[in-house]
């Protein structure tokens, strides 16, 4: 069995269980969603596995409702009229924390969303960060950087080689003790998975396995860019018509394995344009290295400069999870000017911190120069709300520069 590990995500549901009648746990299958939500209930029901509740439900989804609260009811979307029968008992009977719903794909989302809002909180369940798996110390807090609080001096690192090979064993909770080969091969097993089952099965909508393998990697190959949509879809053999695209692309974000990174509109000095498309992102990095077929050796030779994307979008990963229980966002900034930074970490308040990422310690410079050119760029304003500029690296100390910009390890980060 698979060593049971504290998750971050398991504050933000304590939280949302006060303020909500019920919490709606999503996120890609095997995440730990119902291993998570079983922490907070004193009832269930699983509809996946209990197939007479699941016919009672289909039958009369207030059946399903009864038990000791907070009653979680698992895969709940494999019943239609659960989340009306949820919602219709939160508002008969009031009270905060009545219920738990967990499922790993969202029946019209927006829908679902809208009708449930002031009654039931969804909360995204990702797969596990390096602080979560023991990698990280997390010794530098995110918390404390959005607080402006000066960084300490942490020797915490992992070299380049040690970071590359944990990403492409991926943060999956299953693949905890699993060797690098058999992390592969379970990947690649997950993505069959999702390919052949998963993608029909959200909408009943029959897709290519092949066409939807094939857009996963083209995903896979363009991480951590703003790789338009019609780019993407070139590297399907038999390129798909633009409905058909976003049809596809549409159920993988439903399947919650891709997640998008927004741009970010802060308040400028001057008139400068801002890139609008979002950058691309994998519901864990190590889905891009098994939908390329590639390994650590590789990414660590001939494809170092997608190694280079991978390990961007791992520490983009890993930061939305610690900004999770800050109530913060994790964007990007870039302008028509050609400035880039990897990740704005933005709480509610206003208060935020700018990331680069730069895989070798021989790029700190650059990284830092992006920075403090940003700031230039910024309103006082804005520049007043800033709480650290962070440039991430795997094999460095953490360390402040004589500009103020602080480097650190990603085996140094935390919530």
């Amino acid at each position: 069995m698979p060593e049971l590990r504290s998750r971050i995500v398991e504050a933000v549901i304590a939280d949302r269980l006060k303020t909500h009648g019920a919490v709606l746990v999503t996120g890609p299958k095997a995440v730990g969603k119902t291993t998570t939500a079983r922490l907070f209930a004193a009832s269930e029901v699983r509809l996946d596995q209990d197939r007479a509740a699941l016919t009672g439900a289909r039958i009369d989804p207030r059946l399903v409702l009864d038990g000791d609260t907070p009653r979680l009811i698992d895969e709940y979307q494999l019943a239609e009229g659960v989340w009306d029968a949820v919602r219709g008992r939160i508002d008969d009977v009031g009270g905060k924390g009545l219920f738990l719903l967990a499922g790993s794909a969202t029946p019209e989302p927006d829908q679902a969303l809208h009708t449930g809002a002031h009654r039931i909180a969804p909360v995204l369940m990702r797969t596990m960060t390096f602080f979560e798996r023991g990698i990280s110390g997390g010794r530098l807090s995110l918390g404390k950087l959005l607080e402006g609080d000066p960084a300490p001096s942490i020797a915490d690192r992992t070299s380049v080689s040690s970071a590359i090979e944990a990403l492409s064993i991926g943060g999956w909770p299953t693949n905890l003790g699993l060797s690098l080969e058999e992390a592969l091969d379970a990947n690649g097993d997950y993505l069959e998975l999702m390919t052949q089952v998963d993608v029909r099965r959200v909408d009943g909508v029959r897709r290519s396995p092949d066409a939807v393998r094939r857009l996963i990697a083209s995903y896979g190959r363009n991480v951590a860019t703003d790789a338009g949509i019609r780019t993407i879809g070139r590297a399907l053999e038999e390129p798909l018509s633009e409905p058909t695209l976003h049809d596809y692309l549409d159920a993988l974000r439903r399947l919650f394995l891709i997640e998008d990174q927004e741009s970010w509109k802060p308040r400028l000095r001057s008139r400068i344009r801002l890139v609008a498309t979002p950058k691309r992102h994998l519901a864990d990095p190590s889905l891009a290295v098994a939908a390329l077929g590639a390994s650590p050796d590789r990414l660590l030779g001939s494809e170092i400069e997608l190694a280079g994307f991978l390990f961007e979008s791992q520490v983009v990963h890993d930061l939305r999870v610690y900004a999770d229980p800050h109530r913060a966002r994790v964007r990007f900034y870039r302008d028509n000017k050609g400035l880039e930074v990897d990740g704005i970490v933005e709480r509610r308040d206003g208060r935020w911190i700018g990331v680069e990422v730069k895989l070798g310690i021989h790029r700190v410079d650059e990284g830092a120069a992006n920075l403090l050119a940003l700031m230039k760029k910024l309103d006082d304003q804005t520049r007043e709300q800033c709480g650290a500029l962070v440039v991430v690296v795997a094999d460095s100390p953490t360390y402040t520069r004589p500009d103020g910009v602080i480097v650190s390890s990603i085996a140094a980060l935390g919530p």
